[in-house]
């Protein structure tokens, strides 16, 4: 079962693709009742985000990431019955989560301000691109497209090429910023019985992401460098050639520094006064490096691991996903888990007094529209057979 921290907690979902949905996965994982709303027929963009499919399904891998530990729902939106139907939902919701374009639902009378009447305690996010207001607002978006706009990509790549990250990181940091504002907004609520509006943009999260590299650029007004596998911390912090595969080191003080000299024999480096301490590193930089490659180009990846590891210096193996889940360390955290023999990435925080101890399988879509809709909007039997053959679920 999933985590009881936050049982009692019920999200209506009608979000779809990946910043929200991930959010509200991440708030179900933590124990809250999550109803997702589904347009009937077709569901979530993402279902068919594939190849790859499920086994035996035309349900794309992209929507089993994150959507398990949810019900399912169809409801045409678009129709009167189907806004009496959401309405219902929301007058006994906690937090409601859409992604749609701003200004969208108010045409339905599914906004806050509409909510709000009948639901005064109803915290509301919306996720869109560009947020609610702005020059921008009404544009569509992805997430590559907010990495070249909020400064991620003029930070990635080799100095030739900006480049985006490979995962959708911004879609990502943007679900994990969606669900701590959730988490802030229902500690307000209960505090003062307020539901209040959360208006979330994944522009700003992709820049508010770039951090301490925006942050050096507000203090010095220097452009910050590309360096491919280089970072900008001490030096070394970077992937290295070993004889036959490549590393990962980072010696981010003087004291890794000398524990990595001693590890490689080449304790003459501590009486360079261009490399003796982390501030004449970096400012050595292109003078150091050439030599480090030469160091880590004379044994193997693994030899250097064992040799690093003994000397207390942090190093990582760059691994291809087969060997990420056969790390012993990966598989003792039990990062890789199952529901319904549908293999998950497991949700990494771990609890002491309320664990996540198991997980529900993403819906089949609509699969739990009927007894949704007859436990939280009364709707009968008969009444069911009317809305399914008029299309409205």
């Amino acid at each position: 079962m999933p985590s009881t921290a936050l049982s009692g907690t019920r999200v209506l979902d009608l979000s779809r693709i990946l910043a929200a949905p991930l959010a509200t996965q991440l708030l179900a994982d933590l124990g809250a009742e999550v109803v997702k709303v589904e347009r009937p027929g077709t569901g979530d963009d993402s279902r068919t985000y594939g190849p790859p499919f499920a086994p035996g399904t035309d349900t794309a891998a992209f929507y089993l990431s994150c959507n398990r530990n949810k019900r399912s729902v169809t409801v045409n939106h678009a129709t009167a019955e189907g806004q009496e139907l959401i309405r219902a939902l929301a007058a006994r919701s906690d937090v409601l989560v859409e992604n749609f374009r701003a200004g969208t639902l108010a045409k339905y009378g599914l906004d806050h301000e509409s909510l709000r009447e009948a639901n005064p305690r109803l915290v509301y996010l919306s996720v869109t691109g560009f947020g609610q207001t702005g020059p921008y607002a009404q544009r569509p978006g992805y997430d590559g497209i907010f990495q070249a706009m909020s400064g991620m990509m003029s930070v990635s790549g080799h100095p030739e090429e900006p480049m985006k990250v490979g995962v959708s990181m911004v879609d990502i940091l943007t679900g994990l910023y969606a669900a701590t504002a959730v988490l802030a907004a229902l500690r307000h609520r209960d505090a003062t019985g307020e539901g209040q509006f959360i208006d979330l943009s994944l522009l700003d999260c992709g820049l508010a992401s770039l951090s301490h590299f925006a942050m050096n650029y507000l203090v010095s007004g220097e452009v910050p460098e590309r360096r491919g596998n280089g970072g900008y911390g001490g030096i070394p912090s970077q992937a290295f050639m070993c004889s036959d595969r490549p590393l990962f080191l980072v010696a981010g003080n003087d004291k890794q520094f000398s524990a990595f000299c001693a590890a490689a024999d080449r304790t003459d480096l501590l009486q360079d006064p261009r490399f003796a301490t982390t501030s004449a590193r970096i400012s050595h930089r292109t003078e150091i490096l050439p030599v480090l490659q030469d160091i880590l180009r004379t044994r193997t990846r693994d030899e250097w691991l064992a040799v690093l590891d003994r000397h207390d210096v942090p190093a990582g193996p760059y691994n291809e996903m087969p060997e990420v889940f056969a790390d012993p360390q990966i598989r003792h955290r039990e990062m890789l888990t199952e529901a319904g023999g549908l293999p998950l990435l497991a949700n990494p925080i771990r609890f002491s007094a309320t664990p996540v101890e198991g997980y529900a399988p993403p819906p089949a879509l609509g699969e739990h529209t009927a007894e949704v809709l007859r436990e939280l909007a009364g709707v009968t039997e008969d009444q069911l057979s009317r809305l399914r053959a008029r299309g409205v679920v």
